[in-house]
C-alpha cells in the first residue's frame, strides 16, 4: 500500500470506547491533521453517516464523506483506528476497527477494494482489533495486496 496514503502516522491504537459521531469525528481530525483532507470534509463525514451508515460488518465501519466534498480533499489516505471496547454503529453493529477514507480522483475506489479484500476476512479483522504494534496493522492490510 502506497505510503503517502497510509503509514504509522495514520494508525491510532487502544482509542478508548466513544460515540460513533465522536469516532467519525476523530477519524476526520486525524485525516486532517495529516495533510489529506479540509476541515470541510469532517462535515462531509456526518453528513454520509447521517444518509447511510458506513458500517460494512465483520466489525468494521469506513467513514468518509459525500462526493460533493470530494473538492476538500488535499490528497488521498486513509486512517485506521482501533477500539478493542467496540463502537455502537446502531441495530445491534459494533466496530472495533475504523478506517477514515480520502480518495482523490477515483483512488478511493482502489482503496476501497483492496481494504475489503483484507477485512472480508473475519481472522483479517479480529488481528486489526487485537493488533498491539503499528507494524502490525501495516503489514495486515499489505497482505490486501497480494
Amino acid at each position: 500500500m502506497n505510503l503517502d496514503i497510509f503509514n504509522k502516522n495514520n494508525i491510532e491504537l487502544n482509542v478508548a470506547r466513544e460515540s460513533k459521531n465522536a469516532a467519525i469525528q476523530r477519524a476526520g481530525e486525524l485525516l486532517k491533521k495529516n495533510g489529506y483532507v479540509q476541515a470541510e470534509y469532517l462535515e462531509g463525514m456526518e453528513k454520509r453517516e447521517q444518509s447511510l451508515t458506513t458500517y460494512v460488518g465483520n466489525g468494521v465501519a469506513i467513514p468518509h464523506g459525500l462526493p460533493e466534498y470530494i473538492p476538500f480533499i488535499l490528497k488521498s489516505g486513509l486512517v485506521l483506528l482501533q477500539y478493542p471496547q467496540g463502537i455502537d454503529f446502531g441495530e445491534g453493529n459494533t466496530a472495533y476497527v475504523l478506517i477514515g477514507i480520502a480518495g482523490k480522483d477515483d483512488e478511493h475506489i482502489e482503496l476501497l477494494s483492496a481494504i475489503a479484500l483484507v477485512c472480508q476476512e473475519e481472522e483479517n479483522v479480529n488481528r486489526l482489533k487485537l493488533a498491539t504494534s503499528k507494524q502490525e496493522v501495516l503489514q495486515i492490510l499489505a497482505s490486501g495486496d497480494d
